[in-house]
């Protein structure tokens, strides 16, 4: 092996004890991404740290340990892999240097003689505070982490000057401010507990060591936790952003195809918002492709003058079309290329195409048309305008291409049917509250949601792209609560996210804790600050 190669391939026979950080998959060190992506075999909690897999190959063997498992056969497990010649991937909470359960599986891959290395992660102890809005060491002579599992005497912690972090303390949390106290420590002292930190689940009970007692008896703290003790905690009311986000924690239902629902679900996770995917509409090959083989031959033959794209599905239709052929994005030379919104010229230019006109106005089929010239024998050779659609496409772009003066071929690119209904989980989350907002983009997406899971729980958000959109909602008994002031899906997200800002800011007037819609519902599970 060249010293080159040395460099960048791991060693068959490796171990790598991987910090996964302490909550949320995006704080995943690069180091720790790439072994993911090497590994033979990853070791890990799946419950905990599922969403990491997403680095690794499709064919690498996952082995899931519960949070119990006997540390000697996990070491086994890891020994065993790693002697037979593959790259194991041992996931740990947090950062496996800080507290860590680990040390002794280290130690057998020393006694074993098999190559290891460890990867440091992002401790909670950071971490937690920063997405809390507790700076862990600013402006303070002291920054201490103590594992309370390991602590007999409070009273030696009892004289930081700064910050203390406890981890592992939460279910002593109060006879921990006692001894506190009991030390020395004033019990005006600030104290702020914060459990499922950096994630969605995140919740932050602020007190001080008096009264901590009172404030945590119905907040429902569990591991894994932090309590923060010092004049830092203080300023939290300052710094919160985490928690603070207009959408933080709200389960979101995005009835989309796959496709289309990637960059909206990303901007709603901007936002604090669990979006979940839920397939309303499968996108198929119409039933008999001649009718596009011919259109992509007048495509390339100079048959239109026109191609006007409606959706990115039929971008793609035309783009795999084009694939099949050997075809690219030159064949667009010398044509006239119309696309209905930001989503298709999204499409159209990366597939190297850039569209000759947008609507200015409205994002549909009329603005289009208010956009749309009238036919000019004198200055266009060619009348006719291609039509790549769906199957069960509106005729309203059709007749008014023909008003002014174009010949239109009309055909087929895409089939859209009704998707399989979703997991029972998922259906009983949508009728039963579980969700706290659910977002509609078409009339179809209203009507295939319905059809195959129910209508959503009247605590449920309900919000469309528009007022056909709402006009079909009101149709199936939904009451519309927030609508886009435009016909995208960006703007969609963005006026639900103001939506929740107002909710929040008008429970916090109030003097209440903001609260989610689905923690509204009767029986759900509410906390108490």
């Amino acid at each position: 092996m060249s010293p080159a190669n040395h460099s960048t391939q791991v060693r068959s026979g490796f171990v790598a004890f991987v910090g996964a950080g302490p909550g949320d998959e995006n704080l995943l060190t690069l180091r720790g991404a790439d072994l993911l992506g090497r590994a033979d075999v990853v070791v890990l909690d799946r419950q905990a740290y599922g969403p990491l897999l997403r680095h690794c190959r499709e064919d690498a063997e996952v082995v899931d340990i519960s949070a119990d498992a006997a540390e000697n056969s996990v070491s086994l497990r890891t020994l065993q892999e790693a002697k037979a010649g593959r790259t194991v991937v041992r996931l740990c909470p947090g950062d496996p240097s800080f507290f860590s359960s680990v040390t002794d599986e280290v130690a057998a891959c020393v006694k074993a003689d098999v190559d290891f290395e460890i990867v440091p992660g992002v401790p909670p102890a950071t971490a937690v505070l920063t997405y809390a809005g507790i700076p862990p060491a600013v402006s303070v002579p002291e920054f201490r982490i103590v594992d309370a599992a390991q602590v007999d005497d409070w009273s030696v912690h009892a004289s930081c000057e700064g910050t203390l972090v406890i981890y592992n303390g939460v279910a002593d949390a109060v006879p921990i401010s006692k001894a506190l106290i009991g030390g020395g420590k004033p019990d005006t002292t600030p104290v702020a507990v914060t459990s499922d930190g950096t994630t969605t689940e995140q919740y932050t009970v602020v007190s001080t060591l008096g009264r901590l007692g009172p404030d945590l008896k119905h907040a429902g703290m569990t591991e894994p936790a932090v309590i923060v003790v010092g004049e830092a905690v203080g300023m939290r009311d300052r710094l919160s952003w985490f928690e603070t986000k207009s959408l933080f924690g709200w389960r979101v239902l995005v009835p989309r195809t796959k496709e289309q629902s990637k960059g909206l679900s990303e901007q709603l996770r901007s936002y604090g918002a669990v979006p979940e995917e839920v397939p309303t509409i499968s996108v198929e090959p119409p039933r008999t492709p001649q009718q596009m083989d011919r259109a992509i031959k007048g495509l390339v033959t100079g048959r239109y003058e026109w191609v006007a794209f409606t959706s990115a599905n039929a971008v793609k239709a035309v783009r795999e079309k084009f694939e099949e052929y050997g075809l690219d994005a030159r064949a667009f030379a010398g044509l006239k290329v119309a696309a209905v919104g930001d989503a298709t010229s999204r499409a159209l230019v990366e597939f190297g195409v850039k569209p000759d006109l947008m609507p200015t106005g409205e994002q549909s089929s009329e603005g289009l048309l208010a956009e749309w010239p009238p036919y000019d024998s004198m200055l266009d050779p060619i009348n006719r305008v291609l039509l790549p659609r769906a199957d069960i496409a509106t005729e309203t772009l059709v007749a008014g291409l023909t008003q002014l003066g174009w010949e239109c071929d009309d055909v087929t690119a895409y089939r859209t049917v009704r998707a399989a209904p979703p997991p029972a989980p998922i259906r009983e989350a949508i009728k039963g509250g579980g969700f706290d907002a659910v977002l509609f983009t078409s009339s179809s997406t209203v009507r295939n949601l319905v059809g195959i899971a129910g209508k959503p729980h009247n605590v449920t958000v309900i919000a469309v792209i528009g007022p056909q959109t709402a006009k079909t909602a009101e149709e199936f008994g939904l009451r519309v609560d927030v609508m886009a002031d435009r016909p995208s899906a960006s703007a969609l997200a963005a006026a639900l996210a103001d939506y929740g800002a107002k909710l929040r800011h008008a429970a916090i007037s109030a003097g209440e804790v903001p609260r989610r819609p689905s923690q509204t519902r009767r029986g759900a599970r509410r906390r108490v600050k």
